[in-house]
């Protein structure tokens, strides 16, 4: 499907052009400028190299001539990177007669067929495939036989901030993790990236905070009453007229507000932590002293008096 809808499977019925199989030396070869992955993993390339020295070469590299006696890599990087490693003079390809936007499109498409792209190289994939194409997000969806909500998803991604989206393709952080990071600021999300890759947090443990920094959850105080107390408790609201009618409004503003709990202590760490940041990020510069004992953690802030 995808080689139709992107309109670059025109030589491909040609049994002739498909199959000839031609050396190349590697000096004449380049990578493609719109290959989709950034990272590549050495010990894999070194284990492809090995297999290759073994066995030999099972699939030829797909180029295209772009100049005279210059060619660009379509399909294979990995493989021209293994001969590389293996000092190879020239590489057995199959060379294509391709425009530059049917040699980028291809290249995309040919990664994006694979399943070890990392989830912030597939949306960029996704995003080139579309500004090139002119496509639309159903559009894209129809032609790499996936759904739409798939491909919008993962294009989210792409609203994460530079660092977090390096910490995905560096595998410090999860996909999920960058996902709970979605709905903060750029300067919200620098801080927790931080606090994930530093303190090892879990998926769980970085939602549970960001949905401290977004309102959604309290952390409460230790004397904090429940919104369903003892009925003992309620009743010091008084039991007649103007005192049940106070007591059911509170009851009822304990209701609306969402409190979702937390019992992770290191969520009212990191909120104090932040709270911290904020502060000194105000211009009242404050020094914070952490003290982990073996029952309890302490902290000691100082506040320095403002001079007369």
């Amino acid at each position: 499907m995808a080689f139709s809808l992107f309109g670059f499977n025109r030589h491909h019925g040609d049994k002739n052009v498909q199959n000839q199989v031609v050396s190349v030396s590697l000096d004449q070869i380049e990578p493609n400028r719109y290959q989709p992955r950034k990272v590549f993993n050495p010990e894999e390339i070194q284990e492809l190299a090995q297999t290759i020295d073994e066995h030999g070469l099972l699939q030829p590299i797909v180029l295209r001539e772009y100049e005279p006696s210059k060619y660009e890599i379509i399909a294979g990087e990995r493989r021209f990177r293994a001969m590389k490693l293996l000092k190879w003079e020239k590489a057995p390809a199959i060379v294509e007669k391709m425009s530059d936007k049917e040699s980028a499109s291809l290249a995309l498409v040919e990664n994006l067929q694979r399943a070890d792209l990392s989830p912030v190289e597939e949306a960029q994939a996704y995003q080139r495939l579309m500004k090139m194409n002119g496509l639309t997000q159903k559009d894209l969806a129809k032609g790499m036989g996936k759904s739409q909500s798939t491909i919008a998803n993962k294009m989210r991604l792409l609203k994460l901030i530079p660092p977090v989206q390096n910490a995905i393709l560096d595998h410090r952080i999860s996909e999920r993790h960058g996902r709970a990071l979605l709905g903060l600021n750029e300067e919200q999300q620098r801080d927790v990236l931080m606090d994930i890759v530093n303190e090892g947090w879990t998926v769980r443990q970085t939602e549970e905070y960001v949905d401290v920094l977004l309102g959604k959850t309290t952390v409460p105080a230790p004397d904090e009453s429940p919104a369903d107390a003892p009925t003992s408790v309620k009743k010091s609201s008084g039991e007649n007229g103007a005192g049940k009618t106070k007591a059911k409004k509170r009851s009822r503003r304990r209701r609306t507000k969402k409190t979702n709990k937390t019992t992770d202590p290191q969520i009212a760490l990191n909120t104090i932590r932040q709270s911290i940041r904020m502060v000194n990020q105000s211009g009242v510069k404050i020094e914070a002293t952490e003290q982990n004992d073996a029952d309890s953690y302490k902290f000691i802030i100082t506040i320095p008096k403002k001079e007369e």
